[in-house]
């Protein structure tokens, strides 16, 4: 049994090393195949993509802002800002 932490994250709140690794998961983004649907514990319908670092699984809400975000992604831009900060995923412009 996997014993990682499971850790369920709005896209705003991942950080510059989490969108990386969500875009090397996904590099031509996501489709129906790849979302995980489940009920959270209010028992509210959740679908989200899993990413998984070594200690803990993310299972990153999927939206339409994570989409443009993903596509919108910059990796020599991301190198200008913290690593662990979600400050700097900025809302998506539709």
């Amino acid at each position: 049994m996997d014993s990682r932490k499971r850790i369920i994250i709005d896209f705003k709140k991942l950080t510059p090393d989490l969108l990386a690794l969500l875009v090397e998961k996904y590099p031509e983004g996501y489709d129906d195949h790849h979302i995980i649907k489940f009920k959270n514990t209010k028992n509210h319908w959740i679908e989200a993509v899993q990413i998984d670092t070594d200690e803990v699984t993310y299972l990153v809400k999927v939206s339409i802002n994570l989409a443009v975000t993903m596509e919108n992604y910059d990796e020599d831009h991301s190198l200008d800002f913290e690593a662990n900060d979600p400050n700097t995923i900025q809302d998506s412009e539709l």
